[in-house]
């Protein structure tokens, strides 16, 4: 293609690129095109360790940048956990400590080893000249033979064999001259507990890949350090307590790393704002010097798109031939980077997908350009893609946002909160009866609160309106003035100046309350003091399930006699938390738990009498005990109060 036909049909090879930073990277744009944005800087020169953003604010592509864009100096690795290795994790406890402490453990043995590949191989590349390697980086290397880690694996499959020796105490660390001491259950303790034990042997692997580094004098040498990238967490979180335990541990665990291995190794830490939010922990701030939200201002996403329309078309544009060449100079007389900025979340993601459908409608009706008709078009499609898509990010708790976007649909986006209140009240009592679970805080406050912090609502403060993300202010009790973000007006048919005039009581009627045609669901969004929360009832309930599960992992992994562990399989199989429903009001849901208690007690006191005082299956019980007294007393899960897995 000549540069004269480039010139005059652009639309041919515009392109904006991939929705995933994986895809991106790959296909150039985001190697090329990648913007470097202030939470890059600081990630990339160790300024900071924790990225914190919205889903598709640019995470993943600065996790992609600094594992493979060639700018940061040293050697990365990549911890991305799926399903699988999630649950892996989730599973993982231990006796004798907190679920976050243990999930801790398990992420150090991670980072250990990746710590002890990286000085293995740097050993052997950098430090050559010698005839015979240092003895510690010999005994690093015997270490990660003889326990199978010599080598990349999956992420699941490492995580099943340091799970296992870690709660069996299996672990080979006799090269760095650590002796197991007495025999218990499948494998060899010293004295303590299963998580006393787990915490030597980890302390054991740290001194011997700390030992290896200094005997290699790499600090001295101005070798930069490892940098550990961890990011995709959303793809493990599932709002439950063990899942809060999984992303808690992770952050108790690069604290430790940071400490322990000091100039050598780093990592950053990639968490979506809704999961880090929901973080309830005793020593949560103590990261706030590390925490960098990513921010992307008008200017920033201008420049995004200028610089990849440039590199798809080959020839560096200006902005006024982007938007004035390419795309049209204007949408309904507003300032088409304007309106486009104005329909969409300020995020890269977003702003990715609205141009590149606008360039597909364009390609599609066979125009040359972007073309004002173009544009329109796209708005509504995209507004669509939009309103489902923000309930996906926030598929985590509450499975009822499709009812509430009704209440939007086919009226005016200005609605005042008087009127949305009347509105709720509609379908208020459908929604207790359909979701009985979150009743607790269903009211028009929390749900309105709910919906201006994922940036559903604006409200009206002095001349304009704001929205979640250019303010930290939530929404206030007395402010009335409601606005739906623009990016999502189209979708549910709510425009300005659709219901003019009309008053407070015309805003409220149930023709407003329609079926609605939206799917997906909005659930676990904090809401400060008036957020949603689950019935007392089912957490009850769900706590007992957890604190069974994992007493039957123990059961089944411990050192009992065949018919002694069958015996306490069956006794705790028997009590199911979910028998609790047949409860009727919460005392009687309290006695039941109170049973609970009970019933592990006497186990416990069974198996002492029976000589098994000392297995850890026997302490477990007791601990599950003391656990649900007190769960009885206060909350569910979260932070330091054990919700382990």
């Amino acid at each position: 293609m000549d540069n004269m036909d480039q010139l005059h049909q652009p639309v041919r090879d515009l392109f904006f690129g991939r929705d995933d930073a994986e895809h991106d990277f790959a296909d150039g744009l985001l190697r090329q095109g990648f913007q470097r944005t202030l939470a890059y800087e600081a990630a990339l020169h160790g300024r900071k360790s924790l990225v914190i953003g919205r889903k598709g604010s640019g995470k993943s592509a600065i996790c992609a940048q600094l594992a493979n864009g060639g700018l940061y100096p040293g050697p990365t690795a990549e911890i991305m956990p799926d399903s699988a290795a999630g649950d892996e994790i989730r599973r993982f406890d231990l006796q004798g400590i907190t679920s976050d402490t243990a999930k801790s453990l398990i992420w150090r043995y991670l980072f250990a080893v990746q710590a002890a590949r990286y000085v293995v191989e740097h050993a052997r590349a950098r430090h050559s000249r010698s005839l015979r390697q240092p003895a510690p980086v010999r005994a690093l290397r015997e270490f990660l033979r003889t326990n199978g880690e010599e080598h990349e694996a999956r992420l699941t499959d490492q995580l099943m064999r340091g799970t296992s020796r870690l709660q069996s105490a299996t672990l080979s660390l006799k090269m760095f001259g650590f002796e197991a001491g007495v025999q218990t259950g499948h494998g060899t303790a010293g004295p303590g507990s299963e998580g006393a034990h787990a915490m030597r042997q980890l302390e054991a692997l740290e001194a011997g890949v700390r030992a290896a580094q200094g005997a290699l004098d790499c600090d001295i040498a101005g070798h930069p350090p490892l940098l550990i990238l961890v990011d995709q967490l959303e793809l493990v979180w599932q709002a439950d307590p063990d899942s809060h335990a999984l992303v808690t541990g992770l952050l108790l665990a690069s604290k430790h790393l940071a400490r322990i291995y000091e100039t050598s190794v780093r990592c950053v830490l990639f968490i979506r704002s809704d999961i880090y939010d929901t973080l309830n922990f005793a020593d949560g701030d103590k990261f706030r010097g590390e925490e960098m939200h990513i921010a992307w201002t008008s200017q920033a996403l201008r420049d995004l798109a200028l610089a990849r329309a440039s590199l798809s078309l080959g020839r560096q544009l200006t902005h006024e031939q982007l938007w004035g060449d390419v795309f049209p100079t204007a949408i309904r007389g507003e300032p088409t980077a304007d309106y486009l900025e104005r329909h969409s979340l300020p995020r890269p993601r977003d702003a990715i997908q609205f141009l590149t459908l606008c360039r597909d409608v364009a390609w599609e009706r066979g125009h040359a350009t972007v073309r004002e008709s173009d544009v329109l078009a796209a708005t509504k499609r995209f507004s669509q893609w939009k309103l489902e898509d923000l309930a996906r990010e926030y598929n985590v708790g509450f499975p009822f946002l499709r009812q509430v976007f009704a209440l939007f649909e086919n009226g005016d986006h200005r609605i005042p909160r008087e009127a949305f209140g009347a509105r709720f009240a509609a379908i208020h009592a459908d929604l207790h009866e359909a979701y009985s679970d979150y009743t607790e805080h269903l009211t028009p406050h929390a749900v309105v609160a709910a919906l201006f912090a994922i940036g559903f609502l604006g409200v009206r403060r002095g001349d304009g309106i704001v929205y979640a993300g250019s303010t930290s202010l939530p929404v206030q009790l007395y402010e009335d003035d409601l606005h739906v973000h623009p990016c999502f007006q189209p979708a549910l048919n709510c425009g300005e100046g659709a219901m003019a005039g009309a008053s407070v009581a015309d805003l409220a009627v149930p023709a407003f309350v329609s079926s609605g045609t939206h799917t997906s669901f909005l659930r676990n969004v904090t809401v400060t003091d008036a957020g949603f929360t689950v019935d007392r009832r089912v957490l009850l309930f769900e706590e007992v399930d957890r604190v069974i599960r994992r007493l039957l992992r123990h059961v089944a992994r411990s050192g009992l006699p065949g018919s002694v562990r069958e015996d306490t399989r069956l006794a705790l199989s028997a009590l199911h938390g979910r028998e609790l429903a047949h409860a009727g009001d919460g005392e009687s849901v309290g006695a039941r738990v109170r049973s609970a208690v009970s019933l592990l007690e006497t186990l416990a006191d069974h198996l002492t009498s029976e000589g098994y005082g000392s297995e850890t299956v026997t302490l477990r019980l007791a601990d599950e005990a003391r656990r649900l007294q007190r769960v009885l007393g206060g909350a569910v899960g979260g932070g330091d109060s054990d919700s382990s897995g």
